[in-house]
């Protein structure tokens, strides 16, 4: 047993100084049992610690719109920051396994607060087929799968389908962003999800117009509960001026 353990501390030096392993925040070689970000980033990530408030900014985004569970994101997107690297990496440098890091660090976090209980299937915010085509893979079913590590809440990636491929949202206006969603969503199996708490996961809330046509399309399904959770959200995000639209096809 010893000298396994030896052989594969060596194994993994080994393969270490062949295939170098950075944080994604700050670049510094990783060690052993850290993942994705080093133990540093990791104590300095700004956490928004919504899920310990009850009337948080994010639940407040929801309130009356939809049937509300919880609601919460993880950490701040903050322009400059050098932790927008973690969602920058994961969207468009190709790395989706952050995305299942930070889903499992996110969850393990969560978990005690309660947050989970009660949720019967997570949804992540669907891609058009052409867009995850392109990219390879939906960064927030990745996400999706690291939480389902932590909690055993199976993933469905079937009951919602984005039917339009629409323009990317990092350079529209708030408003645009809101006429950009509008029609977007196509829901399926509609019966099996009656009376389900749904957890509905997304990667970034900026204007919260995509998270929020998702789950305005989940709200009109008889019975069902809605949380809502996302790995990051951005400072500068405005809740007081949101109104959910008529968004969703069945």
């Amino acid at each position: 047993m010893k000298h396994t353990l030896l052989i594969k501390d060596w194994l993994y030096s080994f393969l270490f100084l062949l295939f170098p392993r950075c944080c994604v925040v700050c670049g510094r070689s990783l060690v052993k049992g850290e993942e994705c970000i080093c133990t540093l980033c990791n104590l300095n990530l700004p956490r928004t610690n919504y899920h310990l408030r009850e009337d948080n900014p994010v639940e407040r985004l929801f309130w009356g719109r939809i049937p509300l569970g919880h609601a919460t994101s993880f950490f701040f997107y903050r322009k400059g920051s050098d932790f927008r690297q973690i969602l920058h990496q994961l969207k468009y440098g190709g790395r989706k396994g952050i995305g299942a890091i930070m889903g499992r660090y996110m969850a393990s976090e969560l978990l005690a607060s309660g947050f989970f209980q009660g949720i019967d299937v997570i949804i992540p915010v669907p891609l058009h087929k052409k867009k995850q085509q392109i990219r390879g893979y939906n960064q927030s079913e990745w996400i999706a799968r690291g939480i389902t590590a932590v909690t055993g809440i199976p993933v469905d990636t079937e009951m919602i389908v984005r039917r339009k491929n629409t323009e990317t949202q990092t350079h529209k206006s708030v408003f645009e962003r809101w006429e950009n969603v509008d029609g977007i969503f196509e829901l399926h199996h509609v019966g099996a999800l009656a009376g389900k708490h749904i957890l509905l996961v997304d990667d970034v809330l900026t204007t919260g117009a995509t998270t929020a046509a998702c789950a305005a399309c989940l709200a009109e399904i008889e019975g069902i509960h809605i949380s809502i959770l996302t790995l990051a959200i951005a400072e500068s995000v405005s809740y007081t001026h949101l109104t959910l639209p008529t968004i969703c096809s069945v």
